[in-house]
């Protein structure tokens, strides 16, 4: 089962299937090599935040209107046990919405509807054992439902969070945190606004989702693993307690879900022939929902890049140090910016409770330092 290729996606995820329809009129030989088989479902019960750049990118990836995501207009900020607060308006940043909330099976759905239709060469249910050189070319080594295969690539686009196994230049952090993610249903309308609360324990977000709300409670391991095992009435409770009383009381709280948290980054993005992008490159933190709009980024730059590029072009060391000249500011500024949240809001320590109450609070006066937040959560750092 051998083959050749101009270009390997490796993870038919949403950053890879987005990759790949941002290179269907390419005339580029695109094969996408994915894991799951055909008729596995996606059952992934995480929200993904989606900014409003994102769903620039997703609209003119032409996919935007099989999705029926919930719209965020307004994120409203504070601290358990502190003073400080600040709102963020879509309005105030001239912008449709701030964000969306939408189910990731729900998006992968809509992927693989597209890429049915655009990406003939789809292998599903391939599993990638190895990357080798060639010479003039990489081989991408593959088990398919126990039939052995390579494909000889001009350029391999990793784009699966397993393509940091075996990597030498991976750091790191693991933050002693785990996410509790869930839905829930509240006394009174969200009116589309999102909440993030900092807790002694990490951050609570509570996201629009249709009629319901989104979930996703970051703390310790040991808490989480609580709150996961208690009853539906003691969770309830329980994030009453944290999140208080702004929204009524909570009410019908579907299956909880448990998913450790650290940061894991690749320092360069770039080898031989090979270039990570989303989960392969970086997984962040879930605060401010970064990481996936920062992955389709990855993807949607990577393929305007390509496509400037000739047939030959894109094998070369000029096109690969290109994109990572184009994505180094926006990925090192927003690596910083969800860790520095993650730092500075994970904890109880007096003086840094008070520095925070005064930093909201600044920020909600100054609307200028509010659009260059908005517009950064938005678009990335270049934004």
């Amino acid at each position: 089962m051998d083959d050749v290729a101009d270009i390997v996606i490796i993870g038919g995820g949403p950053v890879g299937g987005a990759l790949a329809l941002a290179l269907r009129d390419g005339g580029f030989a695109v094969t996408l090599v994915e894991a799951r088989e055909a008729a596995q479902p996606v059952g992934d019960p995480r929200p993904l935040a989606l900014s409003y750049g994102s769903r620039l990118i997703l609209e003119r990836l032409g996919i935007w209107d099989a999705l029926a995501p919930t719209a965020i207009d307004r994120i409203h900020v504070s601290q358990v046990g502190g003073f400080g607060r600040v709102a963020l308006h879509a309005a105030e940043a001239r912008v449709p919405n701030l964000g969306y909330v939408i189910d990731y099976a729900e998006l992968q759905r809509a992927l693989d509807g597209a890429l049915r239709d655009t990406t003939p060469r789809y292998l599903r249910g391939a599993r990638v054992t190895a990357i080798r050189d060639l010479g003039e070319s990489a081989g991408v080594e593959f088990n398919m439902r126990g039939a052995i295969g390579m494909i000889a690539t001009k350029l391999v686009v990793v784009a699966d969070g397993g393509g940091f196994e075996g990597s030498t230049n991976v750091k790191v952090v693991d933050y002693h945190q785990s996410a509790v993610t869930t839905r829930v249903s509240s006394e009174l309308p969200h009116r589309n606004t999102a909440f993030e609360r900092f807790t002694r324990g990490g951050p609570l977000a509570l996201l629009p989702s249709g009629e319901e709300l989104a979930v996703v409670w970051t703390t310790d391991h040991h808490h989480a693993r609580e709150l996961c095992d208690l009853s539906a009435t003691e969770f309830l409770m329980q994030l009453q307690r944290h999140f208080g009383n702004r929204l009524g009381a909570f009410a019908g709280c579907r299956t909880r879900s448990l998913f450790p948290l650290i940061l894991r980054y690749a320092s360069t993005v770039i080898r031989k022939r090979t270039v990570l992008v989303g989960n392969a490159a970086q997984t962040l933190h879930p605060v401010a929902g970064q990481g996936f709009n920062l992955g389709l980024r990855d993807a949607y730059e990577l393929g305007g890049e390509i496509m400037r590029c000739d047939r030959h072009a894109i094998r070369s060391s000029a096109m690969l140090l290109a994109y990572r000249g184009r994505r180094r500011i926006d990925r090192g500024g927003g690596l910083r910016f969800t860790d520095s949240l993650v730092r500075l809001f994970s904890n109880d320590i007096a003086p840094l409770k008070v520095a925070r109450g005064v930093g909201l609070t600044l920020l909600g006066c100054m609307p200028p330092a509010k659009n260059f937040v908005v517009r950064r959560m938005i678009f990335g750092a270049r934004g």
